[in-house]
């Protein structure tokens, strides 16, 4: 996939990509910390996201395959419930295949508007949406999803909004983070608004440790390649070549833990400040939680939301969840 960013959609753009500026303080709030972390949320620049697309082919990354399986599987019963008329609402849009599966099930959906920190990502998806799509009105909005954002109005007005969160990245999100961004969810979605939410379901280890270290090294490539854009856009000096991908699961707080191990004793420079890396000291770089059914009620219900359906797929690996205001 080609995410040049000389694709440009006829659709009108709302840019609130992050500056570098915004990146450099929020890696230096992270690595200021103890333990070390970097916001996952970077990762996605171009090359990021056709790292991410090529991990979701993975024989081992079971989430997309069997999430799209579902939605294709339950798409009519999701779209009875929903209703028609929607503005349609995408948190962490990247490529946009589960989004042209729902749109093309839903009933007479008036608006989409994806919401993406990758700028290419985003224009390249909205581009082949729109080409589908002719009479749905195409809103995207280029920002970090984890900040209030407001939405453009459709020029045919909605009978209601429903987010759509697909992929599980909600896992990837601590309980209070994630209880924040529903309820901003909520807010903006509206009092008649609904979610639909993606998540991971507990498994065996094995399957889940092997989704996030493929025999290809694609995984790993994808995390390193966060260092690699802090490098290219807020001039900090992490040595690629000395930090290695590392990702397990903890049984106790049920997610996978991804991390940037240091190869060795070192100093990466960022916006004017040093930070010291010991020989087998791990940065935090990305968590995924899985859910049980008790669990993700819980989280839901602290956000003001409640569970309205639900569908698994037939072996329970992966769930869709329909929210509505408590």
């Amino acid at each position: 996939m080609n995410l040049s960013t000389s694709v440009v959609p006829d659709a009108d753009l709302v840019d609130l990509q992050p500056t570098p500026e915004r990146i450099a303080a929020d890696v230096v709030a992270g690595l200021s910390t103890s333990p070390k972390r970097l916001p996952s949320k970077y990762f996605y620049d171009a090359r990021g996201s056709e790292l991410f697309e090529r991990i979701t082919h993975q024989p081992e990354y079971y989430l997309t395959r069997v999430e799209i399986g579902l939605l294709e599987s339950r798409l009519a019963d999701i779209a009875a419930v929903v209703g028609p008329r929607l503005h349609v609402v995408e948190y962490g849009s990247g490529s946009g295949h589960k989004t042209e599966l729902l749109l093309a099930g839903l009933d007479d959906p008036v608006a989409y508007t994806p919401i993406e920190i990758s700028r290419a990502a985003l224009l390249h998806s909205v581009a082949r949406l729109e080409g589908r799509f002719a009479a749905i009105e195409m809103l995207p909005v280029c920002a970090d999803f984890t900040r209030p954002v407001s939405l453009p109005q459709p020029g045919r007005a909605p009978r209601r909004r429903l987010a759509f969160f697909p992929g599980s990245t909600l896992g990837n999100f601590d309980r209070d983070e994630s209880i924040h961004l529903l309820r901003a969810m909520r807010d903006t979605v509206g009092a008649d608004g609904l979610a639909l939410i993606g998540i991971d379901l507990h498994k065996e280890t094995a399957v889940i440790e092997a989704a996030y270290n493929d025999a290809a090294g694609v995984t790993a490539d994808f995390t390193l390649n966060l260092l690699v854009r802090l490098n290219r856009e807020i001039g900090s000096d992490f040595d690629v070549d000395q930090f290695r991908h590392r990702a397990r699961y903890s049984t106790e707080r049920s997610r996978i833990e991804t991390a940037l191990v240091s190869q060795r004793d070192q100093q990466v420079q960022v916006d004017g400040h040093t930070f010291q890396f010991e020989a087998g000291e791990a940065m935090q770089v990305e968590t995924s939680h899985k859910y049980t059914d008790a669990d993700f009620t819980a989280l839901a219900s602290a956000a003001g939301w409640e569970v309205a359906d639900s569908w698994n797929d037939p072996e329970d690996r992966l769930g869709l969840r329909l929210l509505a205001r408590a």
